[in-house]
């Protein structure tokens, strides 16, 4: 008996034709119903993305959207892919590669901060498409200079996108936390270090200077 999910088992939605040839001629493309789902999402969040809801903003029946798709993961696939467009144009491999990198980094924010649920299907199994296979290109092709293997490669592009979405969700969730008016006197570490004098802030902001940190100490060559 298989361990594979019923995700893995389905054919990649990129595999497929952009929609059945058989019943009426199309009213709508498929990157039509992405952008409908995309808007839905944007609005009300990943749970509000059904088949009904994006047929119901299209103005047609859901049967209909099953001409072009066979699930709603075939839906959410293409939705991921679609906002991974956006990182694009990818920097030059010119220069330092690790500038580079961090620019591909401070555009992954961005993508997350305009798409917040964008995070969640990051969770999930899913078919890798065209443009997610166009940005692990990039990211190789930026990181061609750097003596380490591709598998340590990999890792660390994985790593940079994870900060990349750990600092979107504080910027989407609203105030940072502080320790303003908790009673912090029987915690004397945290007291102390409190009541240090603020210092000036540093010249590189701490998602640059997270990202530039990881990077550099994954793809250091191993000392083994």
């Amino acid at each position: 008996m298989s361990d594979a999910s019923p995700h893995s088992q389905r054919d990649s939605i990129w595999r497929r034709p952009a929609r059945g040839t058989r019943g009426p001629a199309p009213a709508h493309t498929r990157d039509e119903i992405v952008a409908a789902a995309i808007a839905i999402a944007d609005a009300d969040g990943l749970a509000a993305v059904s088949m009904r809801a994006v047929a119901t903003r299209l103005g047609t029946g859901a049967a209909s959207l099953y001409r072009y798709l066979s699930s709603r993961d075939d839906l959410l696939d293409l939705m991921a892919d679609r906002v991974a467009a956006e990182l694009r144009p990818y920097p030059e491999p010119e220069g330092d590669w690790l500038n580079g990198m961090v620019r591909i980094a401070r555009a992954q924010r961005a993508v997350h901060e305009r798409h917040p649920w964008l995070s969640e299907l990051s969770q999930r199994a899913s078919a890798i498409g065209p443009e997610a296979l166009a940005f692990f290109d990039a990211c190789l092709r930026i990181m061609a200079p750097v003596p380490a293997t591709p598998t340590a490669k990999l890792e660390a592009v994985a790593v940079m996108n994870g900060i990349s979405i750990l600092f979107a969700r504080k910027r989407t969730a609203g105030e940072a936390f502080t320790f303003a008016g908790l009673d912090i006197t029987p915690y004397p570490h945290l007291l102390a270090a409190l009541a240090q004098p603020p210092a000036a802030p540093p010249a590189v902001d701490l998602f640059e200077r997270a990202q530039r940190s990881l990077l550099r100490g994954l793809l250091a060559p191993d000392p083994a």
